[in-house]
């Protein structure tokens, strides 16, 4: 992509009233527009990100069996008042037109309940697992710190429906791990917990994963020796002791919230009679679990985790980009400069290597290496009057100091072992 046909603009000025680092570096570097709190536009750099995200979960809830829908984010009252919550659910938008009451969707329990009664009729249709990737709605008083807090918002939820509280147990443990490796995947994985948190009415415990970070609102305790945590909500139930191995030698930190999965059992299958006939012919309630990752959040999270006084520092699988290629034509060689620069540049896309070329020739070069650093993409290559005496480029990587010169040959070898 040349920067200079890029819907891109960047700014070296924080956003006014904006304190958490992911809303000053996402909106500086042209990631995401603020329309009011809690409502941000992604814009078309955030969006790449936005997009490899969602590409590696919707890809481990494949593996785990996960069947793609899209549910409507308008919802009508009655199946909110099967469930009791129309009146209980703080978080809830509640919508008039005329005589009929809506509700915009915060979760969709609400809504797949009466779908799965639709096809599961006997144990042969368990056990079933559907997932979406959908926008959320929730009325957030305190609507803050970017992308961490909002009111609208991107949200995997799958939903798993069993025949007995065995076969649940099952898939939960499986999900756990699965939840591990997206955000293995996404970079953040060695700072992340899986943390025991308040079950509610569901179950007696409830899991989160939480990611380490001074931006973080939440206090959990984490137990070493098991590599578990639990969250401040609930140490006392706990006995403040590791609800693993219990140990009391824990230590406190601050992290956010990137996921969480809960037991439902049969907390939504029976207000609306979801139902499946077994071997012998009984009827039985079906048993459910849920899992939710939010999209701008751990976007957001990400940023907390990586970023230093130039800018972001994005993991590579989630980057915008793969390289920017900066060109500096000082002095005579100017047009030799552009001319190895569309070469190098080419020579990227014919290899399938994501490179954002920072075509911009009016712009000085500490402006073109500010910008390099402020959006974070993995590693800066630079064409210039002495790389070119040698035929070969100036590769940096972003959160690295050290400067090499490389041949075409062997930065294509480079970039090759960083996909």
């Amino acid at each position: 992509m040349r920067r200079s046909e890029f819907f891109l603009k960047t700014s070296q000025a924080a956003p006014k009233g904006e304190t958490s680092a992911n809303a000053k570096l996402l909106t500086r570097g042209g990631f995401i527009d603020k329309l009011m709190a809690g409502a941000y536009t992604i814009l078309p750099l955030g969006w790449r990100v936005m997009r490899k995200i969602e590409n590696i979960i919707r890809e481990e809830m494949l593996v785990v069996g996960g069947q793609e829908i899209f549910m409507p984010a308008f919802q009508p009252k009655e199946n909110w008042e099967r469930t009791g919550r129309w009146k209980t659910y703080e978080d809830l938008y509640r919508l008039k037109d005329g005589n009929k009451e809506y509700a915009l969707g915060p979760t969709h329990e609400e809504i797949i309940v009466p779908l799965a009664k639709k096809y599961i009729l006997s144990y042969r249709d368990l056990p079933l697992y559907l997932f979406q990737i959908q926008n959320k709605f929730r009325k957030e008083p305190r609507a803050k710190s970017g992308l961490l807090r909002g009111r609208e918002f991107l949200m995997k939820d799958l939903y798993s429906f069993h025949i007995d509280e065995g076969d649940l147990e099952r898939y939960y443990e499986r999900l756990k791990k699965t939840y591990a490796k997206i955000f293995e995947r996404v970079g953040i994985g060695d700072k992340t917990y899986l943390t025991f948190a308040s079950g509610g009415s569901f179950s007696k415990y409830s899991h989160e994963f939480q990611t380490l970070t001074e931006a973080g609102e939440d206090i959990i305790y984490i137990c070493d020796k098991c590599r578990v945590a639990v969250n401040r909500e609930i140490i006392g139930e706990v006995k403040n002791s590791c609800p693993e191995c219990g140990s009391k030698k824990l230590r406190e930190k601050k992290a956010i919230e990137v996921g969480n999965i809960f037991q439902l059992k049969t907390k939504f299958s029976q207000p609306f009679g979801l139902s499946f006939v077994d071997k012998k012919g009984n009827k039985k309630p079906v048993i459910m679990g849920c899992y939710g990752i939010g999209l701008q959040r751990l976007m957001g999270t990400i940023v907390e985790v990586y970023n230093d006084n130039k800018g972001i520092i994005w993991p590579e699988a989630v980057a915008p980009f793969q390289v920017v290629l900066i060109g500096i034509d000082k002095g005579d060689c100017g047009s030799k400069v552009r001319d190895f620069c569309e070469k190098v540049y080419k020579q990227m896309a014919d290899e399938g290597v994501e490179a954002l070329y920072d075509d911009r020739w009016e712009v000085s070069a500490g402006e073109k290496f500010a910008d390099a650093d402020l959006l974070g993409i993995p590693y800066r290559i630079v064409v210039s009057e002495k790389t070119m005496r040698e035929n070969k480029v100036e590769v940096k990587g972003r959160a690295k100091d050290e400067i090499r010169m490389m041949s075409a040959k062997e930065l294509a070898d480079v970039l090759g072992r960083s996909k």
